[in-house]
């Protein structure tokens, strides 16, 4: 990366550094990411959150090494049937991999800018267990599932400035121990938390559209949706994802542990490199000021170089920008567009989305629209209108219908840019 990249990279990422500070993340390591080469680089990476104030809990995997030491043990519907016999060989594979990460986060991190960095890393039995018990028929054994977190011994902790590691298993009252899902545990441990996000470290680098394109934000309905087209594995993740934003964790992220770096660039710019689950309807639309022409100018800019937008200097923009709407994303602006008073019909102009939300059922788009209806009303408009080279698709999905140039008010008629040939587009407002 030159100088000036990173410097631009640096202050872009200033507004997630303050927003991110003192926030709580769970962060789930499968047995896969833990085996993986760049495990080292993820632990750095996590390192780095923790001194920027990020309060972290660590859930760990240890599906493929489990595997390793217990080949013949018994499944059914992805769940392991955990004999009581077997139990001291998992508990002895947990122990070795809470033994690998904590020597990872022991004091040094040797040849990174960390190295002086004193990092606690603090476990224990936080976790309440019951049996699952009998399912289809058939008894689990000492296999378990969550019931409830030491939730004051776990913030008490964190407080302290430690991270929290919790592997996959968790005792009943009586002292007995249960083998648990680990993805499953995660997204209990961010619920019980009211976790600012449920980070889960994949083999994908994220979720795609039909056409191989990355959706940056999706719902919790699209993931149960698609869930069928995974493997076991995937469906455990997604359905962990999905559970832990419906009960109320802001938000979900699955990104690669693979790719070197992935965690800082999900969390510090604006478009990601993963995939992020939100609650429907959680995009935050409102009136922009002029400390948002930054960011419209940003996201305009492509396109007026494109010549799909008609260009606006800066000096436009913030003459203008009562007029506008924006859309953020972590107080980021990934949208916005424009409304003008006229006579019976108000413009809508300027609607754009930052390209890497345009996909996924992310409603960004579509929920301008509804704020810009909104104010159109207000304003005594009847109708809106807007004029397009390449978006005419877009607005007939959203109720517009083509019109001519002769029912544009007479004030827009005599600007109308013939030579520019764009569409005419109206909606009657109910």
């Amino acid at each position: 990366m030159k100088e000036t990249d990173y410097a631009g990279w640096f202050r872009r990422s200033t507004p997630y550094i303050s927003a991110h500070r003192g926030k709580t993340f769970v962060v789930f390591l499968g047995g896969d990411a833990l085996a993986h080469p760049n495990l080292i680089h993820i632990v750095h990476d996590l390192a780095l959150l923790h001194v920027l104030g990020v309060r972290l809990v660590l859930v760990h995997g240890a599906r493929p090494q489990l595997d390793a030491r217990l080949p013949a043990i018994e499944k059914k519907n992805g769940r392991r049937i955990t004999q009581a016999t077997e139990m001291s060989v998992i508990g002895g594979v947990l122990g070795e991999l809470r033994m690998q990460l904590e020597a990872l986060f022991s004091t040094g991190l040797p040849n990174t800018p960390l190295h002086n960095v004193d990092i606690c890393v603090s476990s224990g039995n936080f976790v309440m267990a019951r049996p699952l018990g009998i399912v289809d028929g058939i008894d689990h054994l000492c296999t378990g599932v969550f019931r409830s977190l030491k939730l004051q011994r776990v913030t008490r902790l964190l407080d302290t400035e430690s991270i929290v590691l919790i592997p996959p298993h968790g005792y009943s009252p009586s002292g007995q121990a249960f083998n648990l899902v680990a993805e499953d545990l995660a997204a209990e441990v961010s619920v019980a938390l009211q976790a600012d996000k449920l980070i889960i470290l994949d083999d994908r680098a994220c979720l795609e559209n039909a056409e191989g394109e990355r959706l940056s934000s999706v719902t919790p309905t699209y993931l149960e949706k698609e869930l069928e087209t995974f493997g076991e594995a995937g469906r455990t993740r997604l359905k962990a994802l999905a559970f832990a934003v419906r009960e109320g964790v802001t938000k979900g992220h699955l990104l690669s542990f693979e790719e070197d770096g992935a965690l800082l660039k999900e969390l510090f710019k604006a478009d990601g490199v993963g995939t992020q689950v939100v609650k429907e309807q959680t995009n935050s639309i409102r009136e922009a000021n002029l400390a948002d022409v930054s960011g419209i100018v940003e996201i305009i800019r492509p396109l007026e170089e494109s010549g799909v937008l008609v260009r606006r200097s800066r000096d436009r923009l913030e003459r203008e920008i009562s007029n506008f709407l924006v859309a953020e994303i972590d107080g980021v602006v990934v949208g916005c567009c424009a409304v003008y008073a006229g006579e019976d019909m108000a413009e809508l102009a300027c609607v754009v989305v930052h390209q890497h939300f345009r996909n996924g059922g992310s409603g960004i788009g579509s929920g301008l629209l509804l704020a810009a209806e909104r104010s159109a009303k207000t304003m005594g408009a009847t109708a809106l209108f807007a004029l397009t080279t390449g978006a005419q698709d877009w607005f007939l999905d959203q109720g517009f219908l083509e019109a001519d140039v002769d029912s544009l008010p007479k004030s827009k008629q005599s600007l109308y840019n013939w030579q520019r040939g764009s569409k005419v587009m109206t909606k009657a407002l109910h």
